[in-house]
């Protein structure tokens, strides 16, 4: 069924910012504090046996100087330097294989994946810990660690891996650094969205179906996949909630998106219960750089899959060339 508000009304849809005071300030200072360490980026060949690409084995430093690990795939027979193009990752699932990551190397695109700290799945292994504790319990997944303060929270984390994961690729010799597109369904969407709004210089952004946008309403009208631990937790943590939805605000997308100024291309979907359609919509909205959305009207997370797929091909052959 359809699960938010009457197209008509989702194309209208333009809720305020959810901007924390001093949401700059934050975001420039996490990233100096990343800085102050060594990228240290480090691209290993390894043999996949796959006879048209090349295949690296990464590691580059993240927050707090942390290890984050990715995978690099590069057409053989292409000139370098080659467009690029970062993948993000869905929610509770690592980088998997590299035979997993065929597409974009088979538009003829250098392709940095990079995985996501601490998570990892049966059918979507990842291989990054996450060093870091939290210092408020929490229910089982990432969203309500280090909830109490925006300095502690995972997605600090996983957003600045995230800007360091375009550094490292731009550092690859058979890198254009200048035609760069970052690319993600779902949490990649979410982190593709906010490194749009944090890395100037980017070719272009492919924001599919973006979780964490819109976060209050979200929580609001959703039970269902990530969004449903902050309503667990609520229920429990009464005392909590204000200072919670404080710290979400400085992880909302359409707080980035209101900052990003490179092309974009948005999917989302009309029947999608994880990631609620008026969510998109906000954060199409809000983006400030030019933009196109893709809305399919009978889909649920999945999106429109491979014709979303294709639309992100043309728009990505419109942008690296």
């Amino acid at each position: 069924m359809f699960t938010d508000l009457p197209l008509d009304e989702l194309r209208r849809y333009h809720p305020p910012l959810p901007e924390p005071p001093g949401f700059d300030a934050f975001w420039a200072r996490t990233l100096a504090g990343a800085r102050a360490h060594d990228l240290d980026a480090r691209f290993t060949e390894v043999d996949a046996r796959l006879a048209l690409l090349r295949c690296y084995d990464v590691e580059f430093c993240g927050f707090g100087g942390h290890r984050i690990r990715a995978w690099f795939l590069l057409p053989r027979a292409a000139e370098h330097p080659l467009p690029c193009v970062v993948q993000y990752l869905g929610y509770g699932g690592g980088r998997m294989l590299p035979y997993d990551w065929l597409l974009w190397p088979s538009v003829g695109y250098a392709t940095l994946v990079m995985d996501a700290r601490g998570q990892s799945g049966p059918n979507r292994p990842g291989d990054t810990p996450d060093p870091v504790g939290s210092g408020n319990p929490g229910v089982p997944g990432k969203l309500t660690q280090g909830l109490l303060d925006p300095d502690d929270h995972y997605y600090r984390r996983l957003f600045t891996d995230a800007v360091r994961a375009v550094e490292a690729a731009r550092g690859h010799a058979a890198v254009d650094a200048g035609r760069l597109v970052v690319a993600g369904h779902s949490q990649g969407g979410g982190l593709a969205l906010a490194v749009a709004g944090l890395v100037p210089g980017l070719a272009g952004a492919l924001i599919d179906v973006p979780f964490l946008a819109h976060i209050r309403r979200a929580i609001e009208v959703t039970d269902a996949g990530p969004y449903g631990e902050l309503g667990r937790y609520f229920a429990g943590a009464r005392g909590h909630i204000d200072t919670s939805l404080h710290t979400l605000d400085h992880f909302d997308g359409l707080n980035f998106a209101a900052r990003a100024s490179t092309p974009a291309l948005f999917g989302t979907a009309l029947r999608d219960e994880v990631v609620p359609p008026s969510t998109g919509f906000a954060a199409y909205h809000h983006y400030a750089g030019e933009k196109e959305l893709k809305v399919w009207r009978f889909n649920a997370h999945e999106g429109g899959g491979g014709e979303q797929r294709a639309a992100e091909i043309a728009f990505a052959r419109k942008v690296l060339g």
